[in-house]
């Protein structure tokens, strides 16, 4: 009898070490160990290459194979105001292999493209974000020839010559909403002119083609310093490093604030281990000298965020963008 009882502790002994080692691999990063990934991390990029967007997932997706020990392959999904992109990696296995960048236009999409775009990605609900890297300052330059400097010369010269164009990086672009609400603000007339992306708007501003664009610093840095074209105003609530002669809009008495950002996201429900893994690598990379001075050297400025920061930042600029569709009814298509 003592005998049985000597073997049933033994049993009860080894089924516990089990379930506890049964625990601990279910749980994986959650219970504690570092995430570590075991095959190669596609990094989806909402854009073409080219990009300020893209510029950043490059930079990331060359120093992350060094901390995580994989390589990191990257995969340009443009489309549907970034949407295309979100629903691919939406419809990823939550496990830290497949993540995606973006840019604000991707948090507007839903409020401007036709209900069920993006194979009826919900942004909020399909994605969890994971750190906010890099921004850009929101620009308004000028060809030389239009002949404002500032913000009040800007509204003088419109109100003199009602209706010129000014061109963005497409119909629904944060540059978009951006113009409507300079107009709104200031009393005066432009006519919307979407181009497909930033770098065509701004190439026919430098030819002459158009005499203004609203659009995002990143790139287009040698144009202002060749003196090209004429930066008027930031639309920061602080002047910007980056361009810290320029003013900003809300210095001239207009309201308004918007920053191009690049939030990075992963697919609802990966695990709290894997998000915080990516947000700490992420964070250091962008922190190193060498990446700092590449992107503002491209007018682009590195940062970090935590995880809940970058959550508030994308829900707060989703209920932005709701708010300014409500009043200008932009729509695209």
């Amino acid at each position: 009898m003592q005998h049985f009882h000597i073997h049933r502790r033994h049993l009860l002994a080894s089924c516990l070490a089990w379930l506890a080692t049964g625990a601990i691999a279910a749980d994986g990063p959650a219970a504690g160990a570092a995430w570590q990934p075991t095959k190669p991390i596609n990094f989806v990029v909402s854009v073409a290459p080219g990009s300020s967007v893209d510029m950043v997932a490059r930079l990331l997706a060359d120093k992350l194979p060094a901390a995580l020990g994989q390589p990191v392959i990257v995969i340009n999904r443009p489309g549907a105001s970034g949407l295309i992109a979100a629903s691919s990696v939406a419809r990823a296995e939550p496990d830290g292999l497949t993540i995606l960048i973006g840019s604000n236009t991707m948090l507007g999409a839903p409020h401007t493209l036709p209900k069920g775009a993006g194979n009826g990605v919900d942004v909020l609900r399909d994605l969890s974000p994971i750190i906010v890297p890099a921004t850009s300052p929101m620009v308004v330059m000028a060809h030389p020839s239009f002949g404002a400097k500032t913000p009040k010369e800007m509204v003088a010269q419109l109100k003199a010559r009602p209706g010129q164009p000014y061109a963005t990086a497409g119909q629904g672009s944060p540059f978009h909403f951006a113009g409507e609400m300079f107009k709104s603000a200031t009393g005066t007339e432009m006519t919307h002119t979407p181009y497909r992306g930033v770098m065509p708007a701004v190439v026919d501003t430098v030819a002459g083609q158009v005499p203004l664009t609203f659009g995002a610093l990143g790139g287009v840095t040698q144009f202002l310093e060749s003196g090209r074209l004429v930066a008027i105003a930031v639309g920061e609530r602080r002047r910007s490093p980056l361009l810290p002669d320029v003013p900003t809009f809300r210095e001239s008495g207009i309201p308004i604030d918007f920053t191009l950002f690049f939030p990075v996201f992963a697919p609802a429900k990966t695990p709290p281990a894997i998000i915080s893994r990516l947000n700490r690598e992420m964070g250091a990379i962008m922190q190193m000298p060498e990446t700092r001075a590449k992107l503002l050297a491209a007018g682009v400025e590195a940062r970090s965020s935590t995880v809940e920061e970058a959550r508030e930042m994308v829900n707060e600029q989703y209920r932005v963008f709701g708010k300014l569709q409500a009043e200008f009814k932009i729509t695209s298509e």
